[in-house]
């Protein structure tokens, strides 16, 4: 890993590239709002499998929040090695969150933790010497069970079948967006001279998107 990370050299493409993702955290600095407050079908609750199904593919995608941290994943994943291992210790878990909401199991502080976790896992990214591999998978895991407790907001009080319609969505949802990442990761890895150093100028980007969201909770 120390000598992916030496081998980078800064170029105009990579200065450029930092300026962007500065450019992207401030723009979401701007447009974050709790982890709690994100509800598809304007806060209504699925009545049937067709609306939970979308209702949990687009929970992910609009909460700012959620959709740093399955990206900062993916990206993570393809830098440390261990396959997909990270977004899928995620996803798993999340999914536990959520049935833990619809059990009225409380835990505690989730908006906290949430945005703490995409400022965390920003801060890995942009590391020369990430921890190893399962400790970062722990990390996932843990983050997960909080993302997946706020995801259950959404749908207290359906039934069985749009609850579990919801789970897989947000499960294919969040698995397609973290291997997007992971892919595209691998392929600046593989091609791209310094390509090491502009996923640590995202992770420093992603960080700061979670600086923001944990500003927003503290003085929301």
């Amino acid at each position: 890993m120390r000598q992916l990370w030496s081998k980078a050299a800064v170029s105009p493409a990579m200065v450029k590239l930092g300026s962007l993702g500065l450019v992207a955290t401030v723009g979401l600095m701007l447009v974050a709002t709790p982890a709690l407050a994100h509800h598809p079908f304007g806060g209504e609750t699925p009545n049937n499998a067709i609306q939970g199904f979308l209702s949990g593919l687009g929970h992910p995608v609009i909460g700012l929040d959620h959709l740093a941290f399955v990206i900062t994943a993916g990206l993570l994943a393809a830098v440390m090695g261990g396959g997909l291992l990270i977004p899928i210790g995620f996803v798993l878990v999340s999914m536990v969150g959520t049935v833990l909401h619809l059990m009225a199991i409380d835990l505690p502080a989730a908006e906290l933790v949430i945005s703490a976790s995409v400022l965390v896992f920003g801060a890995l990214l942009a590391m020369r010497e990430p921890p190893k591999t399962a400790v970062v998978v722990g990390l996932a895991a843990f983050a997960g069970l909080f993302h997946g407790y706020a995801y259950g907001e959404a749908v207290i009080g359906a039934g069985m079948d749009a609850v579990l319609a919801y789970l897989a969505g947000f499960a294919i949802i969040q698995t397609a967006i973290a291997v997007g990442a992971y892919g595209v990761a691998k392929q600046l890895i593989g091609k791209a001279e310094g390509s090491t150093l502009n996923l640590r100028f995202a992770g420093f980007a992603l960080a700061g998107v979670g600086a923001a969201f944990l500003s927003g909770v503290f003085l929301g």
